[in-house]
């Protein structure tokens, strides 16, 4: 069930914790995206996200940004040993080395995308043909046929962290799938 902000604007339940949240929800997420560098960010944070909340992502993402050069692709594929060990170090982002190193390795798998389309592309061509249309959260899927097809497809070609539940929130955050709440004022704008 939706709840009612004190703005008088009804929105998905989990956005209803914070400000931040509030934000993230009213202007990013669902939104497509648009370049190779925004959605290789996306994927990135997706993959530092597993296990955690959201919300740690997103106090975290200026530091991410900083850390990986706004996941610039020439520098995150080439980062040697030495930068992901000066990243472990990093307490403003997650420190967890096999993210770390998958983001240089998937910066590195994104690069060779390029001669066949690109990311953007491989990414968007697993889109559902219908949205969910979910009236509570807990009717919200976590994963799908297209996010699981997503995952193989993208661990075929080298990737690492890419499980069905995080690329179905992959999907969710660039509008390729819409699972606002039927009764969020969101749903109907994307």
């Amino acid at each position: 069930m939706t709840a009612l902000e004190d703005d008088g604007i009804v929105r998905c339940d989990w956005a209803n914790g914070s400000e931040m949240m509030r934000a993230y929800h009213d202007e990013e997420w669902g939104v497509a995206l648009e370049g190779e560098q925004a959605m290789f960010e996306r994927l990135s944070l997706e993959a530092f996200q597993a296990g955690l909340s959201w919300a740690t992502i997103l106090r975290k993402r200026p530091a991410f940004r900083e850390a990986f050069r706004d996941f610039d692709l020439d520098y995150c594929a080439g980062l040697s040993d030495r930068d992901v060990e000066e990243l472990m170090g990093n307490a403003e982002i997650i420190r967890a080395r096999a993210k770390i190193e998958a983001t240089r390795n998937n910066a590195a798998a994104t690069i060779e995308l390029r001669s066949e389309g690109g990311i953007e592309a491989l990414i968007s061509s697993f889109a559902p043909v219908a949205p969910p249309r979910p009236e509570t959260q807990a009717e919200v899927p976590t994963s799908s046929e297209e996010s699981a097809a997503l995952a193989e497809e993208l661990r075929r070609r080298g990737f690492k962290f890419v499980g069905p539940t995080n690329m179905y929130a992959l999907m969710e955050a660039t509008g390729l799938v819409n699972t606002h709440l039927v009764t969020c004022f969101r749903r109907a704008q994307i």
